[in-house]
């Protein structure tokens, strides 16, 4: 009988998979319509509940009535399924694929039981405008892992609120805003202090919150020098916002001083910490002196990355912020669980109700069974696991880790292939596609490349000594391919459905549109025109 395993190692190690995805060339859904199809009966309302609600468009105000119908697409049920099935074969994710190469993402595995959980019909059938007596036992979950994200930040008041990290980031500044606004000091104090490699959120939602930005550029280190700090503080600092570990994976020692320096001018800091992943339990947010942090629930917390959203930014703040916090906010008075909104001094709310409760759910399902211990555990493997890795592909001919020399990181390293590009002109994103050829993710780095040909990894707990091998396996593969035959690496895909993209076409707006509806209005301008 012929052994199936052999031929799938080479001297011990796993060769590289023969790798195939799905490729559909699959239409938009509005092009698959077909006036009349239906995939589902919406049962109507009998004549009892009609005459309980009475004719709801009336209660409506004229201008919100509709003149025609929505132009949404008719299928049936099983070109429904179909459809969207055959999308999730074309799409690289963490339950089918190593996606380690997803940079600062943190994708994480999310445990299925926590689906489950948040599927349950106690949970799915809720709703937001019920009163709070009927919903405790949510408010008890919430207010739970309230204290949870407390314990871990070392703050005193949280709000779940915001929709993911940018829009917790600019909670922040808002935040940071209101309270200069009660010391009559708002119109002195419009500048907020980051850095390039914080994430390019802290400076874009300081930006939308009215604020000019100060951006501070790495030492020799990889993180800003404290003289460059002192030479951006001054009497119109409002406040600094600031990622650490920075998107390098290099942790600033001098942290507590940089936050000294920006309350002696007059100013509050913000933690940015969605790269909290390999610092549960180790490090917090208050211990630096931090006024204002916040988390990416979807990452630190292993809820689905869901393409950003739906997501959760958990805000954590001083008691003296909290005035300003967003509401409702969610207090326990020792007998019931209640929504306080009596916060007249509020940023108002940055979402609706009180947030996307399923994931909190998700999350506290998650740290109840981790546990305090449990937690730190998972960030010390980030840690291992990003070290292990870094030394793997440091091996890798051309692969460079600039800044910091010979310095451990925390959970993430933005590395160069600088070196390589100069010998074989193959740069970093055509290295990232042809990856794509073997089934897994690759990043390159946020806009501008400070980092020339930038590639950013973070393996996180979640991923085996043999996930990470495999990993490396595929990159050092490339980069011989690079080498000996780069017009390989540079016509790449052949394996999997995407494409390359014109990343001038980005820059050209009469050329991409967001919706359906955008697309067809924009082709017609185009048929006008011509």
């Amino acid at each position: 009988m012929e052994n199936i395993s052999q031929s799938r190692f080479t001297n011990g190690k796993a060769n590289l998979r023969r790798y195939h995805q799905a490729r559909w060339d699959e239409p938009v859904i509005f092009e698959l319509s077909t006036p009349g199809e239906r995939g589902i009966l919406v049962p109507q309302a009998t004549k009892a509940m009609e005459e309980l609600a009475g004719d709801a468009l009336d209660k409506l105000p004229a201008s919100m009535h509709r003149k025609e119908k929505p132009a949404l697409p008719e299928l049936s049920q099983n070109r429904v399924l179909r459809h969207y099935l055959r999308l999730s074969q074309e799409t690289l994710g963490a339950d089918l694929n190593v996606d380690i190469g997803q940079g600062t993402c943190t994708m994480k595995y999310n445990p299925k039981i926590n689906e489950h959980l948040a599927r349950s019909p106690k949970m799915a059938t809720l709703h937001p405008l019920q009163g709070e007596h009927t919903i405790q036992g949510l408010l008890q979950v919430l207010y739970e892992f309230q204290n949870v994200i407390k314990e871990v930040s070392g703050m005193d008041c949280i709000s779940l609120q915001p929709r993911g990290g940018s829009g917790a980031i600019f909670t922040n500044a808002s935040i940071i805003r209101a309270y200069h606004e009660s010391k009559g000091q708002a119109d002195q104090r419009d500048e907020i202090i980051t850095s390039i490699f914080s994430h390019p959120s802290d400076a874009a939602c300081a930006k939308v919150a009215g604020f000019k930005v100060i951006t501070l550029y790495p030492g020799e280190n990889g993180y800003p020098e404290l003289d460059a700090l002192k030479a951006a503080v001054s009497e119109r600092t409002a406040g600094m916002i600031i990622t650490n570990p920075e998107d390098t994976g290099i942790f600033n020692p001098d942290i507590d001083k940089f936050v000294q320096i920006v309350h002696e001018a007059g100013g509050l800091c913000a933690y940015d910490q969605a790269n909290a992943n390999g610092m549960l339990g180790i490090t917090r947010a208050r211990d630096a002196g931090f006024d204002l942090s916040h988390f990416n629930i979807h990452k630190t917390f292993s809820t689905p990355h869901a393409c950003g959203g739906p997501a959760m930014g958990a805000v954590a703040g001083t008691e003296e912020l909290r005035p300003f916090l967003p509401y409702p906010l969610v207090e326990f008075d020792g007998e019931k669980y209640y929504l306080d909104s009596n916060l007249p001094d509020s940023i108002g709310k940055v979402g609706s109700f009180t947030g996307v409760v399923s994931m909190a759910l998700r999350a506290y399902a998650w740290v109840m069974n981790l546990g305090p211990e449990g937690l730190k555990v998972a960030s010390q493997i980030a840690v291992l696991n990003n070290n292990y890795i870094y030394e793997e592909l440091l091996k890798l001919d051309g692969c460079e880790a600039p800044y910091a020399e010979g310095r451990r990181r925390i959970e993430q390293v933005r590395y160069s292939w600088e070196k390589l590009t100069e010998k074989t002109g193959v740069h970093s994103g055509e290295i990232g596609v042809r990856a794509a050829d073997f089934g897994v993710h690759y990043w390159t780095s946020h806009h501008p490349y400070v980092v020339p040909e930038p590639m950013t990894i973070e393996p996180a707990e979640s991923y085996s000594q043999k996930d990470l091998d495999e990993f490396v396996q595929i990159l050092a593969h490339i980069v011989e391919e690079a080498k000996t035959d780069p017009e390989r690496v540079k016509n790449a895909p052949y394996n999997c459905p995407v494409h390359k993209v014109k990343e001038e076409v980005l820059d050209d707006p009469a050329r991409w549109a967001m919706s359906w509806r955008g697309y067809q209005r924009k082709l017609k301008e185009n048929q006008n025109l011509k």
